[in-house]
């Protein structure tokens, strides 16, 4: 990933944030066909190895768990993004000097994924990102898996795989106009949030100077 100084985002607190706030990732393998690429709902154990370990679960007729068992992977998390218009910035009508662009916070993480293919992984990976998933849903009765019988959870469970990926490397860039005059990032900040592009015009304004 090309990764100019201004955008690269080393913190590890704010690395995991991202993943956990986004933790929809793009795991990304190479097999004998070539490139492939799975998108997967992860857990982010921060305190398991250097840099954290990433968990989920795959359909067993899934052929990545074993393509790339024992291999290394990348895992791609996404945050909002957002087209940005030179009209939003100050400076413009004095020098023009402005063309669009796009802001956008990801982080790239790197390691070898391990194949955990059983039961009581598989059952606690489940049961904590239910946990956490329907407490973010807001429901007033959250569901949890003992709402469904028994042996439906026990046949379905046999029809996934675990899979985990200790990190090895992460990468974090967050592009959102931190190279600007502070005017000019938080102009556009304000025009994003005008369209209601809530989340990316507050990742802007805490970005720099100014915020």
């Amino acid at each position: 990933m090309y990764l100019p100084a201004a955008f690269e985002e080393q913190r590890p607190d704010a690395l995991h944030a991202l993943i956990q706030a986004h933790p929809l990732g793009t795991l990304v393998t190479h097999n004998a066909e070539g490139l492939d690429a799975n998108h997967i709902p992860f857990e982010l154990d921060a305190t398991a190895g250097p840099h954290g370990t990433l968990r989920a679960h795959v359909a067993r007729a899934n052929p990545v768990w074993q393509q790339a068992a024992d291999a290394e992977v990348l895992v791609i998390f996404h945050a909002a993004d957002a087209y940005i218009s030179p009209n939003w910035y100050p400076s413009k009508p004095e020098h023009h000097k402005h063309v669009p662009t796009w802001n956008y916070a990801v982080v790239h993480a790197h390691g070898v994924l391990r194949v955990r293919d059983d039961e009581r992984f598989l059952r606690g990976l489940l049961a904590r990102l239910t946990r956490e998933h329907e407490a973010r849903s807001q429901q007033p009765r959250p569901w949890k898996m003992g709402d469904a019988p028994t042996d439906h959870i026990d046949g379905l469970l046999k029809l996934i795989v675990g899979i985990e990926v200790e990190i090895t490397r992460v990468v974090g860039k967050s592009k959102l106009g931190q190279n600007r005059e502070t005017r000019d990032r938080l102009g556009a900040a304000d025009g994003l949030a005008a369209l209601g592009q809530h989340a990316v015009a507050r990742a802007m304004r805490e970005a720099g100077p100014g915020a």
